[in-house]
């Protein structure tokens, strides 16, 4: 099942939304929006905590 994260529920100012196949996967898509878009060189270990528990799974549609 897809997971994604917001980027407000991290705790940015920012609507993006980024998802990933797996925890890994959206890990790395994170990882790479943090970087392009809020110009984060790299996830600490706490960055990665909170994403990890903001992290859901994605809903298939109705």
């Amino acid at each position: 099942m897809a997971k994604t994260v917001a980027c407000r529920d991290v705790g940015f100012d920012c609507d993006g939304v980024v998802k990933g196949e797996t925890e890994e996967a959206t890990l790395t898509a994170v990882a790479e929006h943090a970087k392009a878009a809020h110009g984060l060189d790299e996830v600490t270990a706490d960055v990665a905590a909170k994403v990890k528990s903001v992290m859901r799974d994605e809903t298939a549609p109705a």
